[in-house]
């Protein structure tokens, strides 16, 4: 099980949540921003049903796997711009 984090940034003019190197849209107000991270992060813990998945890897490689519908990652809200 992995580790998932969405960080609070400044971004486009307002505010956004990141992860890794993706950011969410732009929100107007740094509380939108943080209450939209919360409910991904609430949203990334949902499991479903197990699932055939494809996806293509870096070098641009085909994969195919059974991916565990139970199998989630932990997760957190890291927002360094909070008072």
């Amino acid at each position: 099980m992995g580790h998932v984090t969405y960080d609070i940034v400044e971004h486009d003019g307002g505010y956004a949540y990141k992860v890794g190197d993706v950011f969410s849209e732009t929100f107007p107000t740094h509380q939108a921003a943080h209450e939209a991270a919360e409910a991904a992060a609430r949203r990334q813990q949902v499991g479903g049903r197990d699932e055939a998945i494809q996806y293509q890897d870096s070098k641009g490689r085909w994969h195919e796997e059974q991916a565990d519908g139970g199998d989630r990652p932990e997760t957190d809200v890291e927002d360094d711009l909070r008072d």
